[in-house]
C-alpha cells in the first residue's frame, strides 16, 4: 500500500452515478430558485454543495469517523481502546476532552484534518501503526456534547457536520437522555447508514440487564425515526460493549474495518445530507394535488373576456344592422321616402349612438379584473407559496393595460363593420322587383287618371288590378326580402361576434395566459429537478456494505 507522508489522494473526478445526478440537480435547483426563494431558505442546500465540493478535493482513501457522547459515557476510553494506546485523556474530572483529538491509521489525511481544524499537536497514530483492517480510518474523539462549556458544544456541532460517520457512545444511565435524542439523534435520523450507536459500560449491568437496555435503546432509536440495520435493511448499527474490559470492542473494530474498507462513507454521508436538504425544501417545491391550467379554465377565461368586451352585443348589433340595411335596400320607394323624411324632420335622427356611460365602462373593467383574478387563482391553486405568488404576479403584470387593449379591439371591429357594404348579394334583383312594383302602381294610377279625365276609354277594372298588384307586390317583395335576410344577417352577426371573441381571447392569451404558462413551466422544471434531488433510487449507488455490517451487529446483540 502507498503510504507517502503528507500526501492526500483527491477523488479527482466528479461524483458518479445517482449521487452526481442529485448534486447536479441540486445545483440547478438553487440556480432556478434564487429569484423565487430567499437566500436563507436555500442556505442549507448551498452548504451541502459546498461541503460536497470540499470533500471531493480531499482524500478518497480515508474515512473520518467521530466518537461522540455525553459526559462520563466513556467515549475517550473507547477511543483509546480502538487505538490500543492511551491517546485521549480519561478520568473523573469533567469535561476531560477539551478539543477534538484525531488518530489516523494511514498517512495522507492532513487535508481532512485541516478541514476539521484539528491542529498537528492533537493528531496521533495508533500503537505500532494499528490494525491493517482499519487502514484509512481517521478517528476523532470529540468533547462532550452536553458539556457545560458552550465552546465545547460548538466544536461538537461543527465537526459532526463534516465527518463521514459517527459513533454515538451512551451509557446505561444516560442512553435515554432527551438532550441526545432531541438535539442530535432525531434531527440526524436520515443519516442512519453512517451511524453507530454503542452502549458502553455493559460490564456494570448484571445478568440479562444489558440485553434489556439494548432493546430499550433500539426502541428509543426507532421512535426517533432512525432505521436500524436489521433483517436485511440498511440502518444504524446498535451494539453493547465495555471499553474498560474490552468486551465487544473487537466486534466494533471489525464493523468499523468493514465500513472503512468499503470507502464509500463520504458518499453515503453526502447522500444523507442531500436527503435532509431536500426534506427541508419539500414545502417549497411539492404541490398539493394537480396543478396547472386546464382547457376548461382557459375557455372560461376567454369567455369572460368576450363578455367584458361585449362580443355578444356587437354580434347582435351587427345582425340588426344587416337586417336594417337589407330592409332599406329592398323596401318600397314610398317607405324609403318616409324614412328619409323622418330622419330630416327629427334633429340628430341619423347621428351615431352616444358612447357608453362611465358606469358601464367601469363594469367592463371590473369584469376584466375579475377574469384575471379568477384564472390566476385557478392556475396557482395547490402550488407552493413562492410559485403561487409568482403566477399571481405574472397575471397581474399581464392584466395591466388589458381593458384598454380590449376597448381598442372593439373599436377596430366597429371600423371593420362600418367599412363593409352591409347589403345582401341579391339586392339588385330585389331593387328591380320593387321598381317593377312601383311602375305598376304608377302605370295603373295614370291609366285611372286618363280614364277619369276622358282621355282613355273607360274600364276601371284592369287599371285598378294593375295598380293593386303594384301596391300589394311591393310589401310582399319587402317581406320576402326580410325573410331571406334573416339567415345571412344571423351569420354576419355570428362572424362579427366570433372575430371579436377570438381577438379578445388572443389578447388575453398573449398578456395573461402565456405569462402564467411560463411560470408554470418554470415550476415544472424546478419540480423535476427537485424530484431528482429527492429521488429514493439515488441511494442504490452508494453501496451495500453498510447494510451487511449493521445486520451483523443486530444479529450479535439481539
Amino acid at each position: 500500500m502507498d503510504r507517502d507522508a503528507d500526501a492526500h489522494e483527491p477523488i479527482g473526478s466528479p461524483y458518479v452515478g445517482p449521487l452526481r445526478a442529485r448534486l447536479d440537480a441540486l445545483r440547478e435547483l438553487i440556480g432556478l430558485s434564487r429569484t423565487r426563494l430567499d437566500s436563507q431558505t436555500l442556505a442549507e442546500a448551498g452548504r451541502v454543495l459546498e461541503e460536497a465540493a470540499a470533500r471531493q478535493r480531499l482524500s478518497s482513501r480515508h474515512t473520518v469517523v467521530a466518537i461522540a457522547g455525553a459526559t462520563g459515557s466513556g467515549k475517550s476510553t473507547l477511543f483509546n481502546a480502538l487505538a490500543e494506546v492511551p491517546i485521549s485523556e480519561t478520568g473523573l474530572r469533567r469535561p476531560t476532552t477539551a478539543a477534538p483529538i484525531a488518530c489516523t491509521w494511514s498517512d495522507g489525511a492532513a487535508g481532512l484534518l485541516d478541514r476539521l481544524a484539528i491542529p498537528p499537536r492533537l493528531r496521533r497514530r495508533p500503537l505500532a501503526g494499528g490494525d491493517e483492517e482499519l487502514y484509512g480510518l481517521v478517528l476523532v474523539d470529540l468533547p462532550d456534547h452536553d458539556s457545560a462549556l458552550v465552546r465545547h458544544r460548538e466544536q461538537v456541532d461543527r465537526v459532526l457536520a463534516l465527518v463521514d460517520a459517527v459513533i454515538w457512545v451512551v451509557d446505561p444511565e444516560k442512553y435515554a437522555d432527551a438532550a441526545l435524542h432531541e438535539r442530535y439523534l432525531r434531527p440526524l435520523a436520515g443519516h442512519a447508514e453512517i451511524t453507530f450507536v454503542v452502549l458502553n459500560q455493559i460490564d456494570r449491568l448484571p445478568g440479562e440487564a444489558a440485553d434489556q437496555v439494548l432493546d430499550d435503546l433500539r426502541r428509543l432509536l426507532d421512535e426517533d425515526g432512525i432505521a436500524l440495520g436489521e433483517h436485511g435493511e440498511p440502518g444504524a448499527a446498535v451494539l453493547g460493549l465495555s471499553a474498560l474490559t474490552g468486551a465487544g470492542v473487537g466486534e466494533l473494530r471489525e464493523l468499523i474495518g468493514t465500513f472503512v474498507q468499503d470507502r464509500n462513507a463520504a458518499a453515503r454521508r453526502l447522500s444523507a445530507d442531500v436527503d435532509a436538504a431536500a426534506a427541508k425544501l419539500r414545502g417549497m417545491y411539492v404541490a398539493d394535488g394537480r396543478t396547472g391550467l386546464g382547457e376548461r379554465s382557459r375557455a372560461d377565461f376567454s369567455a369572460r373576456l368576450a363578455e367584458a368586451v361585449g362580443a355578444a352585443a356587437v354580434g347582435e348589433s351587427a345582425e340588426r344592422e344587416w337586417r336594417r340595411n337589407a330592409s332599406r335596400a329592398c323596401g318600397t320607394p314610398w317607405l324609403r321616402l318616409w324614412r328619409w323624411y323622418e330622419r330630416t324632420r327629427v334633429p340628430g335622427g341619423g347621428a351615431p349612438e352616444p358612447p357608453a356611460p362611465a358606469e358601464e365602462e367601469l363594469t367592463a373593467r371590473q369584469r376584466v379584473e375579475q377574469a384575471v383574478r379568477t384564472v390566476s387563482e385557478e392556475a396557482s391553486h395547490g402550488l407552493p407559496a413562492p410559485w403561487a405568488q409568482a403566477v399571481r404576479e405574472a397575471a397581474v403584470r399581464g392584466a395591466q393595460g388589458l381593458p384598454e387593449a380590449l376597448d381598442e379591439l372593439a373599436l377596430q371591429e366597429a371600423e371593420v363593420l362600418s367599412r363593409k357594404p352591409l347589403r345582401p348579394a341579391w339586392w339588385p334583383a330585389a331593387v328591380l322587383a320593387q321598381a317593377a312594383m312601383t311602375l305598376l302602381q304608377i302605370f295603373g294610377g295614370l291609366w285611372l287618371v286618363g280614364q277619369i279625365a276622358g282621355v282613355l276609354e273607360p274600364g276601371l277594372l284592369i287599371p285598378a288590378l294593375v295598380m293593386l298588384a303594384g301596391i300589394v307586390g311591393g310589401p310582399l317583395v319587402e317581406w320576402a326580402c326580410a325573410a331571406a335576410a334573416k339567415g345571412p344577417a344571423r351569420r354576419y352577426g355570428q362572424d362579427a361576434q366570433r372575430r371579436l371573441q377570438e381577438a379578445a381571447a388572443g389578447c388575453g392569451r398573449a398578456r395573461v395566459l402565456d405569462p402564467i404558462a411560463t411560470e408554470l413551466m418554470r415550476y415544472q422544471e424546478v419540480r423535476e429537478r427537485y424530484a431528482t434531488v429527492s429521488g429514493s433510487s439515488a441511494r442504490s449507488g452508494v453501496g451495500t456494505t453498510g447494510t451487511r455490517l449493521r445486520v451483523a451487529a443486530g444479529a450479535r446483540y439481539r
